[in-house]
């Protein structure tokens, strides 16, 4: 029997998180177990609607088969904003074509909603479900990567604003004179540490992050001052989310997040300069756990939570 399971007794739900290189989906159980994930290529530019929801339908198909039961509930990460009734991405422009307005609960013909979320704030359902958040209530995520994203729970709650914005924490401003960001923020957060702008920081000399870590490792002077100043402007920006916010946690996550210590080290001498620590409160900043699998992984729990909320006595 596949997985071990009885089919009879599983309660099981499928994450699929859309990215621009990649599709990542789980198929995961209530108590967090994660019964199978595959990823599959992108391809950006090639698909339309009709092409989203095959990918979908043979993604669910294809867990069902292996696992040996129907699943309960379909929840769906992406870039984005996500339309209030979350039935799918409300505004995506220039990115995934045929995604933006594509009603997933209408195109897999399904009885109960299929939500959908932005793929930062599923990255955060999924560290705060059974990742490096795991039981915590008051949690910031970054997400550090070629921009800056995030997201926010706030006593349990994720964040989420008027028409979905919350939680883009790489779009607050840390030099009024600075260069625009793509939100048209001056000296934005993404500016000063996303991949997107190694090349102008670097006046060329590096084409990525890890061509400025791996220079800076090797005690070159010039990549030690951009990527300590980079550093800098991280650990500012996360002493003033911590004064906002008041999170118990703030965890980091995204490409730049797997130099490690190379990032942590001179971030936690940064912290300690700038950060307000009242009675000595410190604030935990900790790398995420779950990698490239937290935003399918949250919208597994999404999927779920909804589920469990129309079953719900009320």
């Amino acid at each position: 029997m596949p997985f071990g399971f009885d089919p009879l007794e599983m309660n099981w739900s499928i994450g699929i998180d859309i990215g621009g290189t990649a599709i990542k989906s789980v198929a995961a159980k209530q108590d967090g177990t994660i019964l199978k994930r595959i990823a599959q290529p992108t391809n950006d530019g090639e698909n339309s609607t009709n092409e989203w929801t095959q990918n979908a339908r043979q993604i669910i198909a294809d867990f069902e088969k292996e696992v040996g039961s129907s699943e309960a509930s379909v929840g769906i990460s992406s870039p984005g904003l996500a339309a209030n009734d979350e039935r799918c991405i409300a505004y995506l422009p220039g990115k995934l074509k045929g995604l933006q307005g594509l009603d997933w609960t209408d195109a897999l013909k399904k009885d109960s909603l299929v939500p959908v979320l932005n793929d930062a704030h599923a990255a955060l359902l999924g560290e705060a479900w059974i990742g490096a958040a795991r039981d915590k209530q008051n949690v910031v995520l970054l997400t550090l990567g070629t921009g800056v994203g995030g997201a926010i729970t706030s006593g349990g709650k994720l964040l989420k604003g008027t028409i979905g914005r919350a939680g883009h924490l790489g779009h607050m401003c840390m030099d009024i004179d600075g260069p625009p960001s793509i939100c048209d923020m001056p000296g934005a957060v993404e500016g000063m540490i996303g991949n997107c702008t190694v090349q102008e920081r670097s006046n060329g000399k590096y084409v990525s992050t890890q061509d400025l870590v791996d220079a800076y490792k090797a005690n070159d002077p010039e990549a030690t001052t951009i990527w300590l100043r980079s550093i800098r402007s991280l650990g500012c920006a996360i002493a003033s989310y911590i004064n906002i916010i008041d999170p118990e946690i703030v965890v980091l996550t995204g490409g730049i997040s797997i130099v490690g210590n190379t990032l942590m080290d001179p971030l936690m001498t940064v912290l300690d300069e700038v950060e307000w620590r009242p009675g000595g409160h410190k604030v935990p900043v900790v790398f995420g756990s779950l990698g490239k699998w937290a935003g399918a992984i949250g919208a597994a729990r999404l999927a779920m939570n909804h589920k469990a909320s129309i079953q719900a006595p009320h």
